[in-house]
């Protein structure tokens, strides 16, 4: 839960209340003591409202699509009876590949 003083509040109101839209609650303080807390009239935050402020925070970077062909364009490995895939693996890291 992030806090915000008063000057705060009415300093950056409508950037909290985009904070607000996308699902995080903001607790008010005054002189360090809790007054208001700040939190979204709707019964539950969606998770594209999320995914917006995540998004204007830099914090992640949207996916284009076209993960099922790219998945779906791969061949499984197949191992030789008694081969292990995570001593392959782990093989595979030790030399650096």
């Amino acid at each position: 839960m992030r806090t915000a003083t008063i000057t705060e509040t009415k300093n950056n109101l409508s950037a909290l209340l985009d904070i607000v839209k996308g699902g995080e609650t903001i607790l008010i303080l005054d002189r360090g003591r809790p007054v208001a807390r700040l939190e979204s009239a709707a019964a539950e935050p969606t998770d594209e409202g999320r995914l917006e402020r995540l998004e204007r925070q830099g914090l992640i970077r949207r996916g284009r699509g076209g993960i099922k062909e790219l998945v779906a364009s791969f061949t499984p490995v197949r191992t030789k009876s008694g081969a292990s895939v995570v001593e392959a693996l782990l093989e595979e890291r030790r030399e650096g590949r």
